[in-house]
């Protein structure tokens, strides 16, 4: 792995390995999600963040954006309670969404404050580094610095839409709408900072409505 793809990766990596083994060991802790945060957050200070400049050039479309996105993950269950368990959304392959699993759920202390700092200031930072500055380009199959940000290849620009999509278990159907909208945006602004934002939004969005409606089936 040149360094190159080590810097786009790497934050990304990190966050999913510590997250697989935490799950994979059945060690789910309170503060979990706060060291996978910081873990990833310290290899992007590390690697990655002279890569792009995070000032936005569109900053109140890349927010514009990120609502509707949120609008577009909540909506279905809002007009059919009861969507996200059928088969096509939970099972084995996309995971199972058990709603049992979330009763009694602590939605106070250290988990929330982390979960909501690590959805809303990290995840966006390393999901876009990875999907759309990264992967969206390396599927083009030429150089990554050949590839200028915002680039459209349809084989890239689709697959990397699914993959992230794919990447939410049983909210694949509305993560591939927000893989299209976020590679959309990135192809307009050619601006890893304005995709940022918009995924920033979104996941503020939701980190508003979940402790608030107790749908913590979103934060899976």
């Amino acid at each position: 792995m040149n360094s190159g793809t080590l810097a786009h990766v790497g934050p990304f990596a990190v966050f999913v390995t510590l997250m697989t083994v935490e799950r994979w060991t059945g060690s789910q802790w309170e503060w979990g999600y706060a060291m996978r945060s910081l873990a990833s957050l310290g290899v992007w200070w590390w690697f990655s963040r002279r890569l792009f400049p995070l000032r936005p050039q569109r900053p109140w479309g890349g927010m514009l954006l990120g609502i509707a996105v949120f609008l577009a993950w909540i909506t279905p269950e809002i007009l059919s309670p009861g969507y996200r368990t059928h088969w096509l959304f939970s099972n084995p392959l996309t995971g199972i969404l058990d709603p049992a699993r979330y009763q009694g759920f602590d939605s106070t202390g250290l988990y929330l404050v982390s979960r909501v700092a690590g959805s809303v200031l990290v995840v966006p930072l390393i999901e876009e580094l990875f999907w759309r500055a990264w992967l969206m380009r390396w599927l083009t199959g030429r150089a990554l610095e050949q590839v200028p940000l915002g680039t459209y290849v349809p084989k890239a620009f689709w697959l990397t839409a699914l993959l992230f999509g794919l990447e939410h278990g049983p909210h694949w159907d509305v993560g591939i709408v927000a893989g299209i909208a976020y590679g959309w945006w990135m192809l307009r602004t050619r601006s890893l900072a304005d995709c940022v934002l918009a995924h920033a939004t979104t996941n503020a969005c939701l980190a508003a409505y979940v402790p608030m409606t107790g749908a913590w089936s979103y934060w899976p």
